[in-house]
């Protein structure tokens, strides 16, 4: 008895289900992993930059306040790196030199809390401070503070020593 053949295979179609399953598939891949992205991202950094974010923001209002008072002044610093530390020229509204204040430069790397260092600074001349801090090298924040009878002024900068 002949074997009777065997009825064609029917092609492979795509069907609306396959479709469907394929979409859902594919967007159900895309939000467990960001759904993983977010817990970890939550759970290494929740967003929170300063332990007391109220008193930060009181200090930053304080802050403001004196920023528009030392623009009232109208005082003027020239920062200046020098090999052997730190060089502060201060100057009022006409361009006078300030003297007889007290003054100190706050040396910060910009990346981290290391190596802080405060310069006092002594008048060399009238409104010209200078101050010794041998051996630094790279980039520094430089916050300069002068106190005399009114506000404190303040400078801030970036230098960079050789």
């Amino acid at each position: 008895m002949p074997a009777s053949p065997s009825p064609p295979r029917v092609p492979f179609t795509v069907k609306g289900w396959h479709v469907a399953a394929g979409v859902v598939a594919f967007f159900a891949v895309v939000i467990t992993v960001d759904a993983a992205f977010l817990t970890l991202a939550y759970r290494t950094h929740p967003g929170q930059v300063a332990p007391r974010p109220y008193e930060a923001g009181l200090i930053y209002n304080a802050e403001l306040e004196r920023q528009r008072a030392q623009a009232a002044l109208g005082w003027r610093a020239a920062v200046e790196a020098r090999a052997d530390g730190v060089a502060v020229l201060l100057q009022d509204r006409d361009g006078k030199p300030l003297s007889g204040l007290k003054v100190t430069a706050t040396l910060l790397r910009p990346a981290t809390e290391q190596g802080r260092t405060v310069v006092t600074l002594r008048e060399a001349g009238p409104g010209q401070y200078v101050g010794a801090r041998p051996g630094l090298s790279g980039a520094w924040d430089t916050r300069v503070e002068a106190v005399g009878d009114g506000p404190t002024f303040v400078a801030e900068r970036r230098l960079t020593w050789p």
